[in-house]
């Protein structure tokens, strides 16, 4: 038996950013190039994997020298001489052992031995603080990647593989990363890097994905295959757990699910507060594959549609055409007919997707250029967008809305765009909704300054309070050394909110919130009380937010929102709609 199953049961602390619970094998995945596959290797085979490792290692020195060699003739001496220093690496006798000894010890594949080994060390240069030793990373990236390549696939894989059901364990995942991850097999994730209210840990809440970020030295600590258990709710990551420990866990994920069953049993029931308040209850999607769960969830259409990750996939040599856009939307509204979908035109820069590479990095890319800037600025990309929206309207009731508005010269550049395809498709004869509505994101303080000039440009707004908190209160929201200052009770904050949503009563459009603020249990008073009328979270949250918006009366939380705009603190704000809700729906608390 390898010996990692004799180990003691550990705890790692790390921050929960997703709740759930993932009890599987674990998959380290570390930072630049793609881990090979992991499997056990029995004691008497162990011979077998040393020798694959040295075969490998012989391989990769020929190729080595081979292309130094030919770069020496079509160059010169001095340039050829970077791959002697290659060479030399793969002749580090310290090295070599220490793979040798990571085989017998881990009782695992050699080239996932090797990997590991890299690994560790690679992460080690990374953290140095001297740039120029940082720097050598990528020459020692490449030698891994040699030797991976040299090694033969002669043994029969078992156990765990990347195509199995696993935990991942990561330095870092980006959104596009998040977003289309594998359901079946990702059961849970965990980072060094993140924050809860970085861009991946909403992506994470949003599909149900249990999710720990903040675990220091992750990928050098923790070995591959180690059986494991994600607790999302608390942040641990227990390794090598106990059978006690299992069962424990296995009555939690029961007492989970008995509690969703009577979520679910709500399902076709109206959102409406208990004095009459009807509440629309949207979800929030990023794929075509999270329309059953919305469907499941019995989400009264979809209230953001974030189109970046059809956009700008990485499987895609280029951003989808007209056609591919249109069949996309389409497909969604069809699907949630005859309710909306709301389609956000491309959100990107920031902690999301780039819309294209920059020749030099953003010096500070939360204030460049992003969102509805971008579109604006490539017509290229935005017109095709605005006539696959069109052109889907005509299959079901679809909706527009511009990320990232500062101003209304944006809203009415983006309008315009927006009536030239109109027109271009009435010459063409294709059909499409010619009363499509359009609505403002408001993101930006500035945009709810002036709430009341925009809502006479705009049909519906929707907050983006994710964006509004952190550009109100000057924190990066991804960034852990002020983390803590990220308040969604920020009396600013909650005041820009009343302002937006009562220039829009008065514009007589109606407001909605579709940040994370809006799939928050504790802040639905808060939110109810300030006059939302529209709620858009991810379909996992869904039957929750549905149980606490039935729970509660719209008098009450007025006239607690009402303290609350008066409130000076943010932790006194928070008590206050923290305690209604406890109040009326303490269940969904445990």
């Amino acid at each position: 038996m390898p010996s990692n199953t004799l180990a003691l049961e550990t705890i790692i602390q790390g921050i929960p950013v997703s709740p759930g619970i993932a009890i599987a094998p674990i998959h380290v995945t570390a930072r630049g190039f793609s881990a090979p596959e992991v499997y056990e290797v029995s004691e008497t085979n162990l011979p077998q994997e040393h020798q694959r490792f040295e075969d490998a290692v012989t391989r990769a020195k020929s190729d080595l020298a081979e292309i130094q060699t030919r770069l020496a003739e079509l160059s010169s001496d001095e340039e050829s001489r970077i791959f002697e220093a290659h060479i030399m690496v793969l002749e580090d006798q310290a090295l070599l052992k220490r793979v040798h000894h990571a085989i017998d010890e881990r009782q695992q594949n050699a080239e996932f031995a090797f990997y590991a080994v890299m690994q560790n060390f690679l992460e080690a240069m990374r953290r140095i603080p001297d740039p120029y030793l940082r720097e050598r990373t990528a020459d020692i990236e490449d030698v891994c990647e040699r030797v991976l390549d040299a090694f033969e696939s002669s043994l029969t894989r078992k156990n765990i593989r990347p195509e199995d059901r696993h935990i991942l364990i990561a330095y870092d995942l980006n959104p596009s990363d998040t977003a289309t991850m594998d359901r079946s097999l990702v059961l849970g994730f965990a980072t060094e890097m993140g924050s809860v209210n970085s861009h991946t840990a909403i992506i994470a809440r949003s599909l149900g994905i249990p999710a720990i970020v903040g675990l220091d030295e992750a990928i050098i600590d923790i070995t591959a295959l180690t059986h494991a258990i994600l607790d999302g709710y608390t942040g641990k990551l227990i390794l090598h757990p106990t059978e006690a420990t299992l069962n424990t866990y296995r009555m939690i994920e029961q007492k989970k699910l008995r509690a969703r069953t009577a979520l679910d049993s709500l399902r076709d029931a109206e959102s409406i507060t208990r004095d009459g308040r009807k509440i629309t209850l949207s979800a929030n999607i990023g794929l075509l594959e999270e329309l059953p769960a919305v469907k499941k969830s019995g989400a009264t259409g979809i209230g953001l549609y974030r189109t970046e990750f059809l956009l700008l996939n990485e499987e895609h040599d280029a951003i989808p055409n007209e056609s591919e856009q249109t069949n996309a939307y389409t497909q969604i509204a069809k699907a949630v007919a005859p309710h909306p979908v709301i389609i956000r035109t491309l959100d990107s820069g920031g902690d999301k997707l780039p819309a294209e590479p920059l020749s030099e990095p953003e010096p500070n890319p939360f204030l460049g250029w992003r969102g509805i800037r971008v579109s604006l600025d490539r017509p290229e990309i935005f017109k095709p967008q605005l006539r696959a929206a069109l052109r889907a309207s005509a299959f079901g009731k679809v909706a527009l809305m511009f990320p990232l508005v500062s101003g209304l010269s944006e809203v009415r550049l983006a309008k315009e765009m927006l009536r030239i395809c109109m027109d271009e498709l009435h010459k063409e004869n294709v059909p499409f909704d010619e009363s499509i509505q359009t609505g403002a994101m408001i993101e930006v303080p500035s945009a709810a300054m002036i709430a009341d000039v925009l809502a006479k440009e705009v049909d519906f707004f929707s907050i983006g309070t994710n964006d509004l908190i952190q550009y109100t209160v000057a924190v990066d929201r991804v960034n852990p050394y002020v983390a803590d200052l990220y308040k969604p009770t920020h009396p600013a904050v909650i005041r820009l909110i009343h302002r937006t949503i009562n220039a829009g009563a008065q514009a007589g459009i109606w407001t909605g919130v579709c940040g994370e603020m809006a799939g928050d249990i504790s802040l639905t008073p808060l939110l109810i009380g300030l006059g939302v009328e529209e709620l858009s979270v991810g379909p996992q949250q869904v039957p929750s937010i549905r149980k606490a918006i039935r729970s509660l009366s719209h008098a009450e939380c007025a006239c607690m929102a009402d303290d609350a705009l008066k409130a000076s603190l943010s932790a006194d704000i928070l008590k206050l709609t923290s305690t209604l809700a406890k109040k009326y729906y303490s269940e969904l608390f445990e």
